[in-house]
């Protein structure tokens, strides 16, 4: 039991369990950034218990003053497993094995981690062979072709690693209008950071569903609003503390 500034005991706030049941979507590309760069390097148990934690807190919502408590239906993760080619290095000249870096490693040790966990489901889509490379980002090409960088002077961290995804985004819309017209749950939460949810959003609306977007702290584009029941964001880590990142 809590207590007030007097040093006196506050009775514990009432709880409403009730009924409304609650489906969590995660886009696990960008959630994997997004909590790198604001919690930093942690190992895949910890990374999942931090995932778990985090989202088990939209289950928790006060309305009207009151403590209300929904109902879990189940946690979508949505993602791609770790790319597994070699992959030509154009500044050493040799490529590089994915398939044997710590990254790779990891990756599928969180998944393994994930699939553990009760009430996850796991919604792998596939990276496209077609588009898969090193290129110079804008930023460094506008300073060589201005003269201000030597080609000599760039590196391998100069470069961005260029991996596109498919079939993430077909699922999580997939999922999205399933459950909206199965009537599975009240309530959705997309942790996400982009507008691609943007049909789906107004389809599951449409069917009475409330739908919840939680951006972990990046800025959405203004229009977005008219098309969600709200904007949540559960730990204040995620506001403000870094720039906003890319998809």
């Amino acid at each position: 039991m809590s207590k007030n500034k007097h040093g006196e005991k506050k009775p514990h706030e009432p709880k409403v369990f009730d009924n409304v049941v609650t489906a969590i979507l995660v886009d696990g590309g960008f959630y994997r950034k997004r909590a790198h760069a604001c919690f930093g390097n942690q190992t895949p148990e910890e990374r999942a218990d931090q995932l778990e934690s985090y989202v088990k807190r939209h289950l928790n919502e006060k309305i009207n003053g009151i403590e209300h408590e929904h109902t879990l239906y189940r946690i979508f993760y949505y993602d791609c497993p770790p790319i597994d080619k070699a992959i030509y290095d154009p500044i050493n000249k040799k490529n590089i094995e994915f398939s044997k870096t710590d990254t790779f490693k990891w990756t599928n040790e969180f998944f393994t981690e994930l699939k553990k966990r009760r009430k996850f489901a796991l919604r792998l889509g596939e990276l496209s062979d077609a588009e898969q490379g090193y290129y110079l980002p804008p930023l460094k090409t506008k300073e060589l072709l201005s003269g201000k960088l030597k080609v000599e002077d760039i590196h391998l961290q100069d470069l961005s690693l260029m991996m596109k995804q498919k079939g993430v985004d077909m699922r999580i819309g997939v999922d999205i209008a399933s459950l909206a017209y199965k009537k599975q749950v009240n309530q959705i939460i997309l942790i996400a950071g982009d507008s691609d949810f943007v049909p789906a959003a107004k389809l599951a609306r449409r069917e009475g569903i409330d739908f919840v977007l939680d951006p972990l702290g990046a800025k959405i584009k203004e229009n977005l609003f008219e098309h969600i029941d709200g904007l949540n964001v559960k730990d204040n880590n995620f506001k403000g503390k870094f720039k906003n990142t890319p998809k």
